[in-house]
């Protein structure tokens, strides 16, 4: 393993869109959703550990799940995860990792991950992201990976892929949000676009200029306090500082206006488990195209339906079509799946009435 190689996964997000499998005090990343025995934070990390030393392993996460993180993930020092006093979505989260871990070792390739993705075909996604820390360590550029498409999607983000390469990576062309069906086929058909996956790769020193140019204000903030990155002071100074930084993406904010941005193409089994639907596509489904998990259930006129428990309960269901039934502790949802962006509606409208206890 090259000791100049490090991994920050992402880890705060409150994974509304679960809700109620997914709480605010116990969000999907924390969750074991294929019965497997471990969290996909656990498995997210197991794969890094693999190609990265353990010491250069960071999870950012929120205040709030800094015991759960450090309960799941034993095998880390409280020093290696790193704490968000408030969310101010990714390009803060990311500028702060980069901070500590510049403070460790300016010369450091930094791939950074989502921690609630699925991968399938991992020995493929970690030669890709070898593949793609050493180009980093060469070129001073921005680096994600794309998957390359199967059908036309509208529920993730596309890159263009352009002509001129570097070493067989393809420079990024254009970036587009997620596209209404018709413009999605005309990306699928295209060949030219694959899908924005969320992970990043990038040399400290790129990252940062890039940081400078494009999000000065976070970067001016966070040099304020630079002395005090990876010491003991360090969180006081975060705890002072993050309130002040915008709140803003690392793709809007950085990725989508840089003009040294490659992309990997590849093919590796991915899934951002965004939706409900995402979940019940890669599931194992019975003959009706019914998907359980954590539970036994009995599909009576049934099909096209997920159902997720939060223990081993036994659930029947009967004439339902197309639906999402989620339990967990005091909270029961039963939506359309085709309906199933409302969630998130449904998550504030319990909180307004009914109060925290059920988020």
């Amino acid at each position: 393993m090259k000791n100049n190689n490090y991994c920050v996964i992402m880890g705060g997000g409150i994974g509304s869109r679960f809700w109620p499998f997914s709480k605010e005090d116990r969000p999907k990343q924390f969750l074991d959703f294929f019965g497997t025995g471990r969290s996909l934070l656990q498995s997210t990390y197991d794969r890094f550990k693999k190609i990265i030393p353990v010491e250069n392993i960071f999870v950012v996460t929120n205040d709030a799940y800094a015991e759960l993180t450090l309960k799941q993930l034993p095998e880390l020092s409280k020093e290696q995860v790193l704490l968000e006093p408030l969310r101010r979505n990714t390009a803060p989260a990311i500028a702060y990792s980069l901070f500590h871990i510049q403070a460790i070792n300016p010369e450091a390739n930094i791939v950074v991950a989502p921690s609630d993705h699925l991968i399938l075909k991992e020995d493929l996604f970690l030669s890709e992201i070898e593949r793609g820390l050493d180009f980093v360590e060469k070129h001073p550029v921005l680096l994600t990976l794309g998957i390359k498409p199967n059908r036309p999607e509208t529920g993730y983000g596309y890159i263009q892929e352009s002509n001129e390469e570097v070493d067989g990576i393809r420079k990024v062309k254009t970036f587009t949000e997620k596209p209404n069906l018709e413009l999605a086929r005309v990306f699928y058909e295209s060949g030219e676009f694959v899908w924005n996956s969320g992970i990043f790769l990038w040399n400290v020193k790129a990252i940062l200029e890039a940081f400078k140019i494009h999000l000065p204000d976070i970067v001016n903030k966070f040099n304020e306090g630079r002395e005090f990155f990876n010491t003991p002071r360090e969180k006081e100074f975060i705890d002072q500082a993050f309130p002040f930084c915008s709140s803003i993406s690392i793709d809007y904010g950085i990725m989508e206006k840089a003009d040294n941005v490659y992309v990997i193409g590849s093919d590796f089994g991915w899934s951002d488990l965004g939706t409900w639907g995402s979940l019940h596509e890669i599931t194992p489904k019975d003959e009706n195209n019914n998907a359980s998990l954590h539970c036994k259930t009995l599909y009576v006129e049934s099909n096209d339906n997920v159902v997720a428990m939060s223990d081993d309960k036994l659930v029947v269901i009967q004439g339902l079509e197309g639906y999402i039934v989620a339990e967990s502790e005091k909270a029961l949802l039963i939506c359309k799946k085709e309906e199933e962006q409302r969630i998130k509606h449904f998550v504030t409208d319990v909180k307004f009435r009914f109060g925290d206890e059920y988020v």
